[in-house]
This record gives structure tokens, sequence and C-alpha cells, in this order.
């Protein structure tokens, strides 16, 4: 039996891939306009989101990997499949503004890969909108991280 993947995203995908943005948007608000304790808690929740995406992010790579017959590009996409989370990991364990700078930084290596990677795997449909979420949620970690640095 063979998977079939489509072509680029479908409404369900997009539905929940943009609605995977009221996090970020929802918490670089909090880090914005409430008092300095739940400033805090917001600021750590958006590190934390933001690191379970660079997660997920790397996972794609694997499921990529596991769907290829060809097995053409595995090793590479195994271990750029971990790095994500390892730098991930990292943001979570530093202070929280280099965290979310981390964060937004790891979001822009995820995208700069996937542009290489998911032609050869037959998603490049995918790429637009994997564009759209990386801009609105880095500059979420952007908008948190330069309100707590003023």
């Amino acid at each position: 039996m063979t998977a079939t993947v489509p072509l680029g995203p479908t409404r369900w995908a997009q539905a929940l891939g943009y609605g995977g943005l009221m996090p970020f948007v929802g918490l670089a608000l909090a880090v914005w306009l409430l008092g300095p304790t739940d400033r805090a808690r917001s600021l750590s929740a958006l590190v934390a989101y933001g690191a379970s995406i660079l997660g997920f992010l790397g996972a794609v790579h694997w499921g990529l990997v596991m769907r290829d017959a060809s097995g053409g590009r595995s090793t590479g996409s195994l271990v750029w499949g971990v790095t994500p989370a390892l730098v991930a990991w990292i943001a979570l364990l530093i202070d929280p503004v280099t965290g979310l700078w981390m964060v937004a930084a790891g979001l822009w290596a995820c995208f700069a890969v996937d542009s290489v990677t998911y032609p050869h795997f037959g998603v490049r449909g995918w790429l637009p909108m994997r564009l759209a979420l990386t801009v609105v949620a880095s500059l979420c970690c952007a908008a948190g991280a330069i309100k707590v640095m003023q």
C-alpha cells in the first residue's frame, strides 16, 4: 500500500496550521499588555510553545523519510529532523529573551531547509503556507523579546 500526500495543504491542514498561530499571537499580545508577573509567565509560555513547534517541524522530516521509497535523502533528513528539537531544548534552558530569538531563528532555519527539502519529497505546495506561518510566528517571538528588552 502506497501512501499519497496532497500536493498542498488541505483545508483541514490550513485551518490547523493557521489556528496554531493563535498561541503565538495571544502570548505575544499578553507580553505587551499584561503586568510584570503575567508578562513573565506569558514570555515563558511563548518560548515553550515556539520550542514545541520547532520540534514538530523537525519531526515532519522523519515522516517524509518514512514515506520516501527512494531513500535518497534519508540520512540528512533524519539528522536534520532532530536538530530543531535540540535547538528548542537549548532555547528552554537559557534566558527567555535569548530563547525567543533562538526560536525565531530556528523557525527561519526550518523554513530554509524545508524550501530545499520539500520539493524533493513532492510537497512543494506546502511552502506558501509554511512561509506565512513562519513570518507570523517569528514576528510574535521577536515582539515578545523586544517588549522585555525595553
